[in-house]
């Protein structure tokens, strides 16, 4: 099905060669596309993008932080959707003043108002947005238009808000990986399939981490541009840091179907052109797939799945005690195979992945005449855009799977994290989303929930529908895949989108809802400091939704004080309360330096590194964070920045999962430590590390720290920072993105 190549190859005559390889410049689509973004000198490229994309949350923090930098007019394209928070059902009037915030700053900067259940924010930029060679970055993890010509960026708010005051995206040249397509899918297998063979052959070794991904091959031409769209969403799993693909006269013809021909540009690598690796996939070969929890990258072909059901789930279910605890064991994914049949519960067809015209068209053609039962199983689905349902109403699509049982929703990516469709306590739900993470779907095992979720092709759960819910792959039902005329309807967004871009109305007052509110002041680094480790997660990754979860919590975004009570809420239920005490010394500290305190309990948290009254005048006192691998997953700079709210002034790791986790670190003032794989942490450890300041401002990257134990043990670690460019730098010692604006700060 796939096959991974760990070293360079040259792209020669349609096809990859290895060995010999030579390589030319700005051969391959992705350096072209680079180069011509390019603000920089040499390795480090200096990028400006030209459009930007925000849903309802994360706008408010991104126009609350450059607001208070110097904002004045939006420079750039900058689109706010709204489909995450758009259910307002939770927290009272929040999200809905969040929508009347995101509004007002369109009218007052000049931006992109797309209104609650018009599109998911994915499929409104590929829709509007996207044109061959250029470059988009969005504060959502999946924001992917590769399929259209456009390298896409998701990264957390900051690196928008650098964007907005006229400033860089500064990178590493990165490398670039051939993925080469050959073949053509059968019947019953869709983009989803392709995709989770994909991560599945590449996320565990790290193999296209931070890399772009580029996509060539004949088999590039068998695929309609939804199969491309919904493949390249996905890539983000893999953990590359974006992708584009070859264009042809099937991009031209979605450009010129949404009235924008001129955005098509023919793109396609040189001859000779090197690739730092190849991902090649035989699309022939590949199965109708499915991801069990808690990962993308667990996969399994659905065949093997239910051949082999009892020890799989066993497997799933070791995992789920690893990360909840025997509570586990009253919740039995083990229920769930009955009568020699694997059953689930829900089938969510939904969001930037899966909601597609196509997926649903491909659902109301296996069911039409058919039902889903009267049963425990449900089917629901989104539609990615309203355009799109228009144009599945018109087609008679909506009918069919509504008399077949489905529920139809607006566009909302609430199943994708934890905001809609929450499953049923030990609920097995299938979805044609973006992630399976640990409670990324809402439950709460720490209030005794627990329910299982697993990726799938929309075409697998229609055929899993179809029969009321025992899994089966669509390869087993479907024998052919009719093709299907789309029209796009435009006037549907002209009629309600508010299209500000450079119209900006600077007198205009942003609304501002009792909910939202500004960013805590954040203190300059100071010459030394003391950490304590306040939580300390062994596990071999750590995704975003652990460190801030997802779900209703949302609703608080836009408040970062009332959001922070959150942070690790659902891994580490102490770590607020562990958090605030080391931050109360904090505040006492600085109070002592203004004469405001005796500073009496400093000699607690100083005990054992000298004499406290001479370190409070120059070493700040901060939490930290131990985890192996964390950040994996979303781009939200909640992750981050609530740490920091509550004290948090580094975290340490072996590695960092994503690009774009360490840069929310750094844009909220934190430092982004690494340490050797042997190395091992104790919640309660405090460490002094001197000289800090100097030596993040002299470059250095290679730090002592002196750390005691609880039991009064003493050792040195060696602490790393490696690969700052000197913005990132200037940052962390001006003590965060919005002080490194400031004037009076710098």
């Amino acid at each position: 099905m796939v096959k991974v190549i760990k070293e360079p190859v040259t792209y020669r005559n349609g096809s990859i060669e290895l060995g010999n390889a030579t390589r030319g410049k700005g051969k391959t689509i992705a350096e072209r596309i680079l180069e011509s973004h390019d603000h920089g000198d040499g390795d480090r490229l200096k990028i400006k993008f030209d459009a930007l994309a925000s849903h309802d949350i994360t706008y408010v923090g991104i126009i609350q932080t450059a607001r208070a930098s110097g904002l004045k007019e939006f420079p750039v394209p900058y689109v706010l959707t709204n489909c995450h928070n758009s259910l307002c059902a939770v927290g009272g009037t929040i999200n809905e003043d969040d929508h009347e915030f995101g509004l007002s700053a369109a009218i007052k900067y000049g931006g992109i108002f797309v209104p609650p259940h018009q599109a998911v924010i994915g499929q409104y930029m590929r829709e509007m947005m996207s044109g061959c060679g250029k470059m988009i970055i969005g504060s959502d993890s999946h924001t992917r238009y590769g399929a259209l010509g456009t390298m896409a960026v998701g990264e957390g708010g900051p690196e928008l808000v650098k964007q907005l005051l006229g400033r860089f995206y500064e990178i590493k040249k990165p490398e670039i990986i051939c993925v080469y397509l050959t073949g053509a899918p059968r019947p019953g297998v869709g983009p989803q399939d392709v995709a989770l063979a994909l991560i599945g052959a590449t996320f565990a070794d790290g193999t296209v981490k931070n890399k772009i991904l580029e996509f060539a091959g004949p088999g590039v031409a068998n695929l309609s541009m939804d199969f491309r769209c919904g493949i390249d969403t996905m890539t983000t799993e893999t953990t590359c840091l974006s992708s584009v693909w070859v264009t042809d006269e099937k991009v031209r013809e979605y450009f010129k179907i949404h009235g924008r021909e001129e955005a098509y540009k023919k793109l396609e690598p040189e001859e000779g052109a090197v690739y730092d690796g190849c991902v090649m996939i035989d699309l022939s070969t590949v199965e109708s797939m499915i991801a069990l929890p808690f990962h993308p990258s667990n996969v399994y072909t659905v065949k093997d799945f239910i051949k082999n059901a009892p020890d799989i789930i066993d497997s799933v279910e070791k995992k789920a005690i690893e990360q909840y605890g025997s509570k586990v064991r009253e919740f039995a994914f083990k229920d769930h195979i009955r009568d020699g049949k694997v059953w689930a519960s829900q089938g969510v067809i939904a969001g930037c992945a899966g909601g597609s015209f196509e997926n649903i068209c491909r659902a109301g053609e296996l069911l039409d005449g058919k039902s889903v039962g009267n049963g425990s199983f449900s089917l629901n689905i989104y539609p990615q855009s309203q355009p799109v349902f228009m144009e599945l109403m018109s087609n008679g699509t909506i009918g069919k799977l509504t008399m077949a049982g489905a529920s139809i929703r607006s566009a909302f990516c609430g199943p994708c994290f934890g905001a809609g469709d929450v499953p049923c306590n030990n609920g097995f739900s299938i979805r044609h989303t973006t992630r399976n993470f640990p409670n990324r779907e809402g439950s709460k095992p720490s209030d005794g929930q627990i329910s299982w979720v697993a990726l799938m092709d929309a075409r697998s759960i229609a055929a899993t529908a179809l029969n009321k819910g025992a899994i089966t792959p669509g390869t087993d039902v479907f024998t052919e895949e009719k093709q299907v005329r789309y029209t796009f309807r435009r006037e549907i967004y002209e009629n309600r989108v508010y299209n500000g871009f450079g119209r900006a109305k600077p007198e205009k007052e942003l609304k501002l809802g009792p909910n939202i509110a500004d960013w805590p002041k954040m203190v300059t680094l100071t010459d030394n400091i003391l950490l304590k480790i306040v939580s300390v997660i062994n596990d071999p990754v750590t995704t975003t939704d652990e460190l801030i979860p997802s779900g209703e919590t949302s609703s608080y975004r836009s408040n970062p004080l009332r959001l922070a009570e959150y942070t690790l809420s659902r891994k580490d239920p102490e770590y607020v309360g562990c958090a605030k005490d080391v931050y109360s010394f904090e505040k006492e500290r600085r109070e002592y330096a203004e004469g405001r305190s005796s500073g009496r309990s400093l000699t607690n948290i100083y005990k054992g590194f000298g004499d406290a009254e001479q370190l409070a005048k120059n070493t700040e006192i901060g939490s930290v964070v131990y985890a192996k691998k964390p950040g994996d997953g979303s781009a939200r700079e909640q992750a981050a920045s609530c740490q920091r709210v509550l004290g948090g002034l580094a975290n340490i790791a072996v590695n960092y999962a994503t690009k774009r986790y360490r840069s929310n670190l750094i844009n909220w003032g934190m430092l982004p430590f690494t340490v050797g794989e042997d190395e091992r942490f104790e919640k309660g450890d405090r460490m002094l590390i001197e000289g800090v300041r100097e030596g993040v401002k002299a470059g250095k990257e290679e730090f002592n720290a002196y750390l005691i134990s609880e039991n009064g043990k003493k050792r040195q670690v060696k602490l790393y920072l490696k690969e700052l460019s000197a913005d990132e730098r200037e940052i962390i010692l001006c003590g965060c993105l919005i002080n490194y604006y400031n004037s009076e700060v710098r």
